[in-house]
């Protein structure tokens, strides 16, 4: 028995799923301010009348690390940066807490110069007269050697609540990147932390000792204490989850399109000969390019709640959500409001959905009912504008997979499928808008809890070898063993594939056949006028996917 549990923007959604079917389904409206409490409703509503040793497993998927980041909500954060040759210091600089130190270590991990001292000790005070707590070290080709790292968090250690080192986050090069990617882990660590802390309190509370996991932005899942390492690995948890629930409730062939349409936001999909696209270099999120690793997802504000506006007498909907609709309370109209008063939605106050569409009607010279189906209409035209927009740009560069890369293949979606809280409702308006075949999932609102539930354990690792130097580093698993300078690439992979089954196995993953390689590169070093020795690198992972899928129909 696997419980999955989605904390979104607005519900908390919970589930149970047993021998692949689903047994028991929860959907609770929940205030922020008081998450460890509504938690605990939540699983108090799932739980009633279940036997507990039957848990296996709990999977999470959350917004709390997006939605800080999209709304400039996170931490101070002090950085130590260790440049050297190349980059302007400022092309990296994110805030004025940036500190620049001396010293810098080559593309080989040879330290060239050392550290000072006393800059860390002046970054340090800088840092504690301006109460940051939170700090980040991010020093050139720590991939490659990461003791100019590790010696600085020996001297930062028992001064800050948190801090990131840039070689543990990703094995890959990019600088500018990695220095992004640190900058956030550090930003969001004791949001995250927080949230880690409330749902492992409530099941102690309750006395369930399932291993607990959430999903990371690849649609893989990471042990819950695991994470609070890499904060920054779930960002786009929620977005993960939901292709996750479409993958898992669906047989998914050719060229699609899936939307996931919330109360706040609609993420899109794109489907490519049956798979979903995978973003290979790092997922972008409020202008900082990082280098994790996720499906390709694009946000949009337009959800069943958007506020609803008329700006030089045309309907405006969005981007923003200003509350809940105007039929159960909320300030302004909405999508929702226009289907109460239609009849299709029994929700809130038919009263109050007829005071919101009327107060849009009268400027626009329209009649109640023109009204609410002007806004379904607008609605439906601008998810397909963005729709078009992510297709053009998805056809403009290189495709990928979960799989693989596609070479010079472009994307004509043939069939759309939806999911979320207005999926049933707008599924006919889409499937004559778009002119595709449009279906909605059967559990189509409570199916992110559904792909977190589903979702299996992934793992990543870098390899890097230099024969000359006779030295074999991998990052993340702060990995650094001498090894024989005959190494080649085919031995590279080999090596690669024992450390991360390795890895997984810590974790309790031993399905070997979903280990793959999926970057190799080996090049001889030049120096003068004579080779000397080769630059081995080596990426494995784990490919996302599904512990299995639903059983059974599941789309309508």
């Amino acid at each position: 028995m696997i419980i999955g549990l989605d904390v979104g923007g607005t519900h908390i959604d919970a589930v149970i799923i047993k021998d692949k079917k689903l047994i028991k389904v929860v959907k609770e409206p929940y205030k922020k301010e008081n998450l460890e409490q509504e938690i605990f409703k939540t699983l108090n509503l799932l739980l009633s009348n279940i036997n507990l040793s039957l848990i296996k497993q709990i999977n999470l998927s959350t917004t709390i690390s997006t939605n800080s980041i999209i709304e400039n909500k996170t931490d101070r954060v002090g950085m130590i940066i260790q440049n050297g040759p190349g980059l302007p210091n400022e092309v990296l600089k994110i805030t004025n807490d940036f500190f620049f130190i001396s010293g810098y270590t080559d593309h080989r991990g040879i330290v060239v110069r050392e550290y000072n001292k006393n800059e860390i000790n002046e970054a340090i005070n800088y840092f504690k007269a301006n109460k940051i707590n939170a700090v980040g070290v991010a020093t050139k080709f720590s991939t490659r050697n990461p003791k100019t790292e590790t010696d600085i968090k020996d001297i930062l250690n028992n001064n800050f609540n948190s801090i990131s080192l840039s070689h543990t986050l990703s094995g890959r090069l990019n600088f500018k990147r990695r220095i992004n990617t640190t900058y956030l882990n550090a930003s969001i660590y004791s949001i995250y932390e927080r949230f880690v802390n409330a749902v492992l309190t409530v099941l102690d509370e309750k006395k369930i000792t399932a291993p607990v996991y959430v999903l990371k932005a690849d649609g893989g899942i990471i042990s819950l204490k695991e994470s609070l390492n890499k904060p920054v690995e779930t960002i786009l948890s929620g977005p993960a989850a939901s292709l996750m629930g479409f993958m898992g409730q669906l047989d998914i062939n050719g060229d699609g399109i899936l939307l996931d349409i919330g109360g706040t936001t609609t993420d899109i999909f794109i489907v490519a000969g049956g798979m979903p696209l995978f973003e290979p270099l790092g997922i972008k999120i409020a202008n900082y390019n990082t280098l994790i690793r996720s499906v390709y997802s694009f946000s949009v504000g337009l959800g069943g709640d958007s506020s609803i506006n008329i700006a030089n007498g045309k309907l405006i909907i969005g981007p923003k959500r200003e509350g809940a609709p105007y039929s159960l309370g909320g300030p302004k109209p909405t999508l929702t409001d226009a289907f109460v008063y239609l009849g299709k939605l029994d929700l809130g106050s038919k009263e109050k959905a007829k005071e919101a569409i009327s107060s849009l009607a009268k400027p626009l010279s329209l009649s109640l009912e023109e009204t609410a189906k002007k806004i379904i209409s607008l609605f439906v035209k601008l998810l397909k504008e963005n729709v078009d927009c992510v297709i053009n740009e998805v056809n403009n560069k290189p495709i990928y997979t979960i799989k693989e890369l596609l070479y010079q293949e472009k994307i004509t979606p043939t069939f759309i499928n939806v999911m979320g809280g207005p999926a049933k409702l707008l599924t006919p308006y889409i499937k004559e808008y778009f002119n595709l075949n449009c279906t909605y999932l059967k559990n189509y609102q409570v199916a992110n809890a559904i792909g977190a539930a589903l979702s299996k354990i992934t793992g990543e690792i870098n390899l890097h070898i230099d024969t000359h130097k006779g030295d074999l580093i991998i990052p993340e698993l702060s990995l650094i063993e001498k090894i024989n300078r005959e190494t080649n690439l085919v031995d590279a992979k080999k090596i690669a594939l024992k450390y991360l089954s390795n890895l997984m196995k810590e974790k309790g993953y031993e399905n070997e056949d979903d280990l793959e390689i999926v970057f190799a590169s080996s090049f001889n070093m030049i120096s003068g006028f004579y080779t000397k020795g080769k630059n081995i690198r080596v990426t494995a992972q784990v490919r996302p996917g599904l512990i299995y899928k639903m059983a059974g129909d599941n789309d309508e």
